[in-house]
C-alpha cells in the first residue's frame, strides 16, 4: 500500500514539472513593433563655407618713394578712380622734364633734316650734286623722325611713371587694412592695402563624390529650383538672401575626393566680408520616402540592420541601406517594405530566430515620444 502511495506522489511530481516546463516554452517576451512609414519630406546638409569677395584684389605700389598722403581710412567705401594715396618721388618730375626737352630737340632735329632735304632736292635739279646726295638727305629726315617717335615713347613713360604716384582705386569697394603711414618709404611692389567689391559674395564649399553625383542627379527632378541655396552665419543666423549655386570645380580633389562648389549671395549692406566663414544649407525633397527609428537598427562591420517579425512572430535580422538621415529617423532605401514588422527596442537582446510577443506601437506615437525626449 506504502509503496503505491509512493508511486502516486512520484507521478504527480513528475507531472506538475512537466506542466511548468511546457509553460515555461510557450511564455514569449514582449517587445515593441512598429512598421515603416512613407512620407513627403524635406531635408537639408550643411557644408561649411568660405566667404569670398566677387572682387577682392591688393593695391600695390608701382614706384618707388615716400608715402606722401593717405586720402581714405580703413574699413571706408571708396569709388573706381577715387585717389587713395600720394607717393612723393622729385626724380619722376624731372624725367618728364627732361623727356619733354628731348622731344623738342628731336623735333628741332627733324625740322633742320626737311630743310636740308629741300635744298639738296634744288640742287639736284640744277644737276649741282649727285642723286647720292639726295638720297642721304632723306635717311636723314628719316633717322630724326625716329628719333621724335623714341622722344615720344620715352616722354610718354615717363607721364605714366608720374601718374603711378597718385593710387586710384581700380574698383569700386571696401578698404581694408593700411599697413603703411605717411612718411613711410615705399618700393616698388609694396602693398599699400585691398579692396573688396562686396555688393556679391561667393561662398566656396566642397561635397564629396557621392553627394555631387547625387545633386546632378537631383536637377534632372527638381531642375534649377534644386541650385538655390541658403547661407548660415557664423553666428547660426540666416542670411536674409537666397543664394544660387553657379558653377562647381573642373576636377575632383584626389587627397580628399570631394569637388567644390561655388554659390553667389547678394549683399547690398556690406554685411558678408571677404574671408568670412558660414555654412550653405542645401535642401532637397524626398517623395514616398520611407523612414524607420533609428534605434530600431544596428550595425555589423558597416552595415545596417533591423530584427524583422516573420510568420509565427519568429525574429530574423535583415539589411537595409539608407540614403540618409533626419532626427531620429532613417530613410530607408532599400531592404524593406511598408508592410514589415520591426523590433523597435529591446533589439541588444534578440536574436535570430526568437519567437517573440509583438506589441505594435505606431511611428506617429513613437515620434511624439521622441519630441517630448528632446525637449527634457
Amino acid at each position: 500500500m506504502k509503496r503505491l502511495i509512493i508511486s502516486i506522489l512520484l507521478l504527480y511530481v513528475i507531472s506538475s514539472c512537466a506542466s511548468k516546463e511546457s509553460t515555461k516554452t510557450v511564455e514569449r517576451d514582449s517587445y515593441p513593433v512598429t512598421s515603416p512609414i512613407v512620407i513627403d519630406t524635406t531635408l537639408y546638409t550643411d557644408y561649411v563655407a568660405e566667404i569670398n569677395a566677387v572682387q577682392n584684389v591688393e593695391i600695390r605700389a608701382r614706384v618707388k618713394g615716400y608715402l606722401d598722403k593717405i586720402f581714405i581710412d580703413e574699413g571706408k567705401y571708396v569709388k573706381q578712380g577715387q585717389v587713395l594715396f600720394s607717393i612723393h618721388n622729385p626724380g619722376l618730375n624731372e624725367d618728364v622734364s627732361k623727356a619733354k626737352a628731348v622731344l623738342r630737340s628731336a623735333v628741332a632735329e627733324v625740322k633742320a633734316a626737311e630743310l636740308d632735304l629741300k635744298n639738296v632736292r634744288q640742287l639736284v635739279e640744277k644737276n649741282v650734286v649727285s642723286n647720292t646726295e639726295l638720297e642721304l638727305a632723306k635717311n636723314k629726315v628719316e633717322i630724326a623722325k625716329a628719333k621724335v617717335e623714341e622722344a615720344q615713347a620715352n616722354e610718354t613713360h615717363s607721364q605714366i611713371q608720374l601718374a603711378y604716384t597718385q593710387i586710384r582705386a581700380p574698383f569700386s569697394g571696401i578698404v581694408n587694412r593700411i599697413p603703411n603711414k605717411i612718411g613711410s618709404l615705399i618700393e616698388e611692389g609694396t602693398l599699400l592695402t585691398n579692396i573688396s567689391q562686396n555688393d556679391n559674395v561667393f561662398a566656396y564649399f566642397d561635397v564629396s563624390e557621392k553627394e555631387y553625383l547625387n545633386y546632378i542627379s537631383g536637377l534632372k527632378d527638381a531642375g534649377e529650383q534644386s541650385k538655390n541655396v541658403t547661407l548660415i552665419l557664423a553666428n547660426g543666423e540666416e542670411h536674409p538672401f537666397k543664394g544660387r549655386i553657379e558653377t562647381t570645380e573642373g576636377e575632383i580633389e584626389q587627397s580628399t575626393g570631394n569637388i567644390a562648389f561655388r554659390a553667389r549671395f547678394d549683399n547690398p549692406e556690406k554685411v558678408l566680408k571677404h574671408g568670412a566663414s558660414g555654412k550653405i544649407r542645401l535642401l532637397k525633397k524626398y517623395r514616398d520616402a520611407m523612414i524607420i527609428p533609428q534605434k530600431a537598427t544596428f550595425e555589423i562591420q558597416d552595415k545596417m540592420y533591423v530584427y524583422v517579425i516573420g510568420k509565427n512572430n519568429k525574429v530574423k535580422s535583415q539589411a537595409v541601406t539608407s540614403n540618409n538621415r533626419m532626427p531620429h529617423f532613417y530613410i530607408i532605401e532599400s531592404g524593406l517594405n511598408p508592410d514589415d514588422r520591426i523590433i523597435y527596442e529591446g533589439i541588444q537582446n534578440i536574436k535570430d530566430g526568437m519567437e517573440v510577443t509583438p506589441q505594435f506601437v505606431a511611428i506617429d506615437d513613437i515620434s511624439k515620444e521622441l519630441m517630448e525626449e528632446t525637449r527634457k
